[in-house]
Order: C-alpha cells, then sequence, then structure tokens
C-alpha cells in the first residue's frame, strides 16, 4: 500500500511540474512571438536615392548665385555699410539670405560625398570654388568685424557655417581642402564667436525658430569634435549643463508654435545625447521626456495650410528636424529604435512636397531634407 501510495504521490507531482515547465515554455513563447512582432514592426530609416539627391541638388544650385530676393538683416552704422548683397557677402549672398546660402553650399558638399555620381557634379564642383574663394572669405570676414552687431548669424548661421566646415574637413577630396583652407579664418572667427558669447548668455533661448540654443550648440559640438577644438567642446558642454542638466517634464503638447521649424523639446534632447554619458543621459531623458521610451509613442506631424507663406512653410522644416533628432537618438541607443517609424512618418509628409515647393521654401527646405536623410538615418545602417 505505502508503495503504492508513494508511485501516485511521485507521478502527480511529476505532472504538476511537467504543466509548469509547459506553461512556462508557452509564457516564453509568447513573448518571443510579441518581441519578434514588435522588431519586425520598426521600419527602416528613408534615405535618399540618387533620383532624388539629383532633385535636392537643384534647389541650391538655383539660387546660390541669385542674388534677388535677398534679406540683408544687417545693422547700419552709416550710410557707407549700403551695398549689395554680393558686395556685403561675395561668397553668401544667394538663396534669400546669408544663413540659407551657407547651408546651401552645406547641401551640394554633403550631395557631392554622398553621390560622387550627380548628374551636375562638375557645375556643383564649379560654382563652389567660385564662391568659396581666399578673397571672398576675406570679405566675409570683414563684414563681421565690422558689422555694428555682434548679434549677426547668431547662432543659426555660425552653427551651419561651422556645419559646412566639419563637411569640408571630412571629404576626402583635393576640392575639399582647397576650399576648407580658403574657409578657415570664417570658421575661426565663427568658432571664436561661440566661444565668447555662450559665457555671456544667461539663460538658453527656447524657441521654435533660428536664436533657438540647442541647435546652435548641436552643429557647434559636431564640428569642434570632428576637428578635435578642445576649448569650444569644453564651453558648449559646460554652458549645455548649465542650460538644461536641470530641465524636467518638457511640454510637447504646447509644440508646435505656428512658425516653427525646430522643436524646442527634441533640440535639447538631441543636445544632451552628444554630451551626456549613457548614464547620464538615461536619467536625464526619463525626467525630461519619458514619454519616449514607450514603444506606444507617437507624434503627429506639423501641418502646412500654405507653402507660398515664407512662416507656415518653417513647419515642413520642423517635421525634418524632428526626424533627424528621433533618427540620431535611435542610432546612439537601439532602445530608441521605434522612434524611426514616428520620423519617417514625418519625412513621408514633407518631402513629397519639396519638389514643387514655391521659393519661400525651396531656398532653404532641401538642406533639412538631405541633413536628415544622408547625415542621420546613414548612421543607423553603418
Amino acid at each position: 500500500m505505502e508503495a503504492r501510495t508513494l508511485t501516485r504521490h511521485l507521478t502527480t507531482i511529476s505532472l504538476i511540474i511537467l504543466i509548469i515547465v509547459s506553461f512556462s515554455a508557452c509564457i516564453k513563447t509568447k513573448d518571443e512571438s510579441k518581441e519578434n512582432t514588435q522588431k519586425a514592426s520598426i521600419e527602416k530609416p528613408l534615405r535618399l536615392t540618387l533620383e532624388q539627391a539629383n532633385n535636392l541638388a537643384e534647389l541650391p544650385l538655383s539660387c546660390m548665385q541669385n542674388e534677388y530676393p535677398n534679406k540683408l538683416g544687417q545693422t547700419l552704422g552709416g550710410k557707407e555699410d549700403i551695398g549689395e548683397p554680393h558686395e556685403l557677402h561675395p561668397a553668401f549672398y544667394g538663396c534669400f539670405d546669408w544663413h540659407s546660402s551657407v547651408h546651401g553650399h552645406w547641401s551640394l558638399v554633403r550631395l557631392l560625398k554622398e553621390f560622387p555620381n550627380l548628374e551636375k557634379a562638375d557645375t556643383i564642383r564649379t560654382k563652389l570654388k567660385e564662391n568659396i574663394t581666399k578673397e571672398h572669405i576675406q570679405e566675409e570676414v570683414k563684414y563681421f568685424k565690422e558689422e555694428p552687431s555682434d548679434g549677426f548669424e547668431r547662432t543659426y548661421g555660425w552653427a551651419w557655417l561651422l556645419k559646412l566646415a566639419e563637411e569640408l574637413h571630412t571629404w576626402n577630396d583635393p576640392l575639399a581642402c582647397k576650399l576648407e583652407k580658403n574657409l578657415q579664418p570664417l570658421t575661426d572667427l565663427i568658432a571664436n564667436r561661440f566661444v565668447e558669447y555662450l559665457p555671456k548668455l544667461y539663460y538658453p533661448i527656447r524657441v521654435g525658430e533660428h536664436s533657438n540654443t540647442a541647435f546652435g550648440l548641436s552643429f557647434a559640438w559636431d564640428y569642434a569634435k570632428t576637428t578635435h577644438d578642445e576649448e569650444l567642446k569644453q564651453t558648449i558642454e559646460s554652458r549645455a549643463k548649465a542650460f538644461y542638466l536641470d530641465d524636467t517634464n518638457c511640454p510637447f503638447g504646447w509644440e508646435p508654435s505656428g512658425h516653427d521649424f525646430l522643436s524646442p523639446c527634441l533640440e535639447e534632447i538631441d543636445l544632451m545625447r552628444r554630451i551626456l554619458s549613457k548614464k547620464e543621459f538615461n536619467e536625464w531623458v526619463t525626467a525630461f521626456a519619458p514619454q519616449l521610451k514607450s514603444r506606444e509613442f507617437t507624434m503627429e506631424p506639423g501641418k502646412v495650410s500654405d507653402r507660398s507663406d515664407g512662416k507656415l512653410v518653417h513647419l515642413d522644416g520642423l517635421n525634418f528636424s524632428r526626424a533627424w533628432v528621433f533618427y540620431g537618438l535611435a542610432h546612439q541607443y537601439p532602445e530608441y529604435n521605434h522612434l524611426i517609424n514616428v520620423a519617417n512618418k514625418h519625412v513621408h509628409y514633407s518631402l513629397p512636397n519639396l519638389m514643387n515647393d514655391s521659393y519661400e521654401g525651396g531656398h532653404w527646405l532641401g538642406s533639412f531634407a538631405i541633413y536628415t536623410l544622408t547625415y542621420t538615418s546613414d548612421k543607423i545602417l553603418q
């Protein structure tokens, strides 16, 4: 009797163990299936094709030596300061304003690096050589030194000038070496302007347009890191931490404003992911934007009602700049890969309209698209 009872107990225990193991395996299979489904639902970042690159190259080509219309943005110290755009800015006088001309030149350099077989590669090279000469850059430096206001193109235009310098520095081409050397006096002046200005800026500028501090510091940081400019790099790190380290709960619900082409919340994230360690960034972003960690996170693209309106079309730029922040974050930290889908949605909304855009958007939006679809999305796939 005792033997039969013991046998029954052992059989029962074995069945219980078998049920537990089977149930655990089932749960594990379901979890793995769910994880695989989530991974499968993450799209690849969008990238430029050669055809798109050829089309986008037309935007800066059509305006980089087109003098009018032109918004000079200068402060006149006297009537002697008045001049034609090409006289005041012989290198960067086209594309409506100085900063748009600068990032138009950046766009062409970037496209040549990514697509050496562009249809108009020879034309692009010729125009770059014609504009970025030693003599022209000397005049640009002279303008900055004589401009009565130290705020000319601060900090948006400054940032794009350093981005152009960085792009030339990393381009293995004889033309790039010559252009970088020609540009260097202006590059040095702008880098020094950042170092002089940032300690005097007690409070960051948290807007969705040109003067956004985080955007300017992000591009300047890239240049400083690439060229080993330690003074600029340390200045940016110090001021960025002073500006943003204690920020919490960024109000995404307040964005976008009607004329935004940058997201104040996301540009701050784009900067802090650069300067903080992984541990520091994880702690900071958890307090600043915890919703980004959710795979359910979504954000609707900014809607553009009239692309012939120079301010309303800013929202197409917002869609591209949001996308480059999401792509950059996903590249650096794969746990944010789900944000690629959100980025792609923004690009899908604005990219198809770009080539048919009016001059109000066409003179600058191409640069935003190119940066989004070559500079950040490519890095995710490397």
